[in-house]
């Protein structure tokens, strides 16, 4: 997992998303973060800067400091709401899918437009705190990644 620079964001590898929606975790974000031990996840909009989405889990977000997320919108804690259907709550958006065990989530055409992502765009994984993690999209950190002299892992 590169880094890269001293001192800044630690990077998993990078996802490709597949004709048909599909994009996979890589294998050290899926382990740090045990992301696929409960069969789903949830997706919320990233930052201005670096676009794509963040990834977590109810097992992370629910007794963090950010529990009150799920609390306040209950179709998303009980995953009552559809897969893939977006849900705004204080400036981001959130949504739940099913990730399988082998760290594969799928992207609707939909969901795609909502997070001005394509199939062809590689994300980058980064890892972003304690609860979740960063597909980014673009941004300085996308650029240094194009730059990297080291091998970034394509998954």
């Amino acid at each position: 997992m590169p880094q890269m620079n001293k001192g800044g964001k630690f990077i998993f590898g990078k996802s490709l998303i597949r004709t048909d929606g599909t994009l996979r975790i890589p294998p050290q974000a899926m382990e740090e973060y045990h992301i696929a031990d409960e069969g789903k996840v949830y997706l919320f909009t990233g930052s201005k800067i670096t676009g794509g989405f963040c990834v977590t889990r109810k097992g992370l977000l629910h007794p963090s400091k950010l529990g009150h997320i799920l609390d306040d919108t209950p179709p998303l804690l009980d995953y009552s709401a559809d897969s893939g259907e977006f849900i705004k709550y204080k400036g981001r958006s959130y949504c739940w899918v099913e990730i399988s065990q082998e760290g594969q989530i799928l992207l609707t055409k939909k969901m795609m437009d909502f997070l001005k992502v394509r199939p062809g765009m590689e994300l980058l994984s980064i890892r972003s705190s304690d609860i979740a993690f960063t597909m980014g999209a673009k941004g300085p950190l996308l650029e240094k990644a194009e730059n990297y002299d080291g091998e970034i892992p394509l998954f």
